[in-house]
């Protein structure tokens, strides 16, 4: 009955260097490893490690297991020294000086319970596990204010870096804005095929970002509602950085995984719209919650695609709206497909009770943009992110006698993705009242070092925070603490919905150390 549910956020941003030596790879390690020693969000030690061990990308939902001889390196994130599965146990062998001395990946754990690390060739801000749709907003949020600190931290060293939250370079090259959804591992992943599909390809309407060029390389002048639609190249697969599909199949909960699986969601877009990612997360986690119901009702089965990877592209083209997918019933536009999903959702959960105050904030805005996109696109330009950006955007074309293919529009296009505050085109459409934000920037500085309440991510953010030379490293589901035996000493969190601020605040309050706050926690 809620739009309630544990996620988690991750973008990896665009880089570039101002008279760099186009090394994406050294400035994305030159950012994040100089904020890891000066940020606000990391320890005052400098940079936590990340703790792989737990990590294994290659395990897929469908029932099966890739061999890693056969896996893409992007495929790999995990260590490839320790490669997954890993071990049992509370204690863990220290780590040598040859070890520690080794070439590593930077990585950062936050003190808001997030990470900043490097993804290949992009720095990447993996958020906290939040509790609620506002919450993904807010601390999605702080990644933008994180990222902006880093820039400012090259330019106290001489380094010029400017960061993109967007997800392509115009040159055929894209990168990833993933969603985290936990999910009830009883409903069947056959179903999250068959019946999430239709939503996630006309979900774009609703938190697309907007992009001039068609096709991967901007080949065709045009502008489009997705950044992502034409890099969707599978309907399902385990890839993430090629053949990408709509549904992804990593399945690594990090979670008790009997109970739960993680829907690892890779076709969106990184939004810089409060409401755009409020509507991503917050109608995604009710159609999650609806197939958790085991009672899909006619009108989604009647609303499958015949083809979901040519509709992908054609909804991100079809400024018009009214473009007919082929579906197992009859034809339906994008609007409508979106429409049957609101439907079926609201009927649903008046069946179920009624909706709660979270549930009901994403129901309305929902139909809202819907309304808005059927009489006038621009009704909802400060809610949408794709309609602003086709607003301004079109709005100079016509002035300026433009074709969409014009270096200005292309040019415009990227400066409206700039995280810097003095060249953000959103700023100043954010300071020209024509943005609704949801949280001002003093809520999102402070995000930027604090963990939410509502998850395991209060415990993994006041261990970093309050004892960081005692934290050797952390992950997603365990924290490694040096207690100064001869082992290391593994905490595991299995459960990201335990370990909340209410649960155990009043227990390690006081603690003198991550240890005796971990030994209270245990007993």
């Amino acid at each position: 009955m809620t739009a309630r549910r544990i996620v988690g956020l991750e973008t990896e941003f665009g880089i570039q260097e101002k008279n760099g030596s186009g090394d994406v790879v050294e400035e994305s390690n030159a950012v994040v490893t100089g904020y890891g020693a000066e940020g606000t969000a990391t320890s005052r030690r400098g940079a936590i490690m990340w703790d792989y061990l737990g990590e294994d990308p290659l395990r897929d939902a469908r029932g099966f297991h890739m061999d890693r001889s056969a896996a893409d390196p992007s495929q790999l994130t995990d260590d490839p020294l320790h490669p997954a599965p890993s071990g049992a146990g509370n204690t863990i062998a220290r780590p040598t000086a040859a070890q520690l001395a080794a070439p590593r990946t930077p990585n950062a754990v936050l003190r808001n319970g997030g990470r900043l690390y490097t993804d290949h060739a992009h720095p990447e801000y993996s958020s906290p596990e939040t509790a609620n749709p506002r919450e993904a907003v807010l601390w999605d949020r702080a990644g933008e204010a994180i990222a902006q600190e880093a820039m400012e931290i090259g330019s106290r060293h001489g380094r010029e870096f400017v960061l993109y939250k967007n997800n392509v370079d115009g040159k055929g090259a894209a990168y990833g804005s993933h969603e985290n959804y936990l999910v009830e591992r009883a409903v069947s992943f056959q179903d999250i095929i068959r019946y999430l599909t239709p939503f996630l390809v006309t979900r774009p309407l609703i938190c697309g970002a907007g992009r001039v060029g068609l096709g991967q390389r901007s080949e065709m002048p045009g502008f489009q509602i997705s950044q992502r639609a034409d890099y969707i190249e599978a309907e399902v697969g385990l890839e993430t950085t090629f053949n990408r599909p709509i549904i992804n199949t990593r399945d690594e909960p990090h979670a008790d995984d009997k109970r739960y699986r993680r829907l690892h969601v890779i076709e969106g877009d990184a939004n810089l719209f409060d409401v755009s990612t409020l509507l991503k997360v917050g109608t995604t986690s009710l159609v999650l919650w609806l197939l958790e119901q085991d009672d899909v009702p006619l009108d989604i089965e009647a609303a499958v695609l015949r083809a979901p990877v040519p509709a992908a592209h054609v909804v991100s083209r079809d400024l018009t709206l009214s473009e007919p997918l082929a579906t197992t019933g009859t034809p339906l536009t994008a609007l409508d497909v979106q429409q049957i999903y609101h439907d079926a959702v609201a009927d649903a959960i008046e069946e179920n009770g009624g909706p709660d105050w979270d549930t009901t904030e994403i129901l309305t805005r929902w139909q809202t943009v819907l309304d808005g996109l059927r009489t006038d696109i621009f009704s909802v330009a400060r809610q949408v992110e794709w309609v602003a950006k086709y607003q301004l955007l079109s709005g100079l074309k016509e002035r300026g006698g433009l074709g969409w293919d014009a270096p200005k529009l292309r040019a415009v296009d990227l400066q409206w993705h700039d995280l810097r505050p003095e060249h953000s085109l959103v700023r100043r459409l954010d300071t020209a009242g024509r943005v609704e934000r949801l949280f001002t920037e003093d809520e999102v500085r402070w995000a930027v070092a604090n963990p939410p309440d509502s998850t395991r991510a209060f415990l993994r953010g006041a261990l970093v925070d309050r004892y960081p030379n005692e934290v050797v490293a952390g992950s997603w589901s365990e924290m490694i603490l040096d207690e100064g035996g001869e082992e290391l000493t593994r905490f595991a969190m299995p459960d990201p919905a335990r370990f909340t601020r209410t649960e155990i605040e009043a227990t390690i309050a006081g603690a003198n150390s991550a240890g005796e706050a971990v030994h209270r926690l245990r007993h």
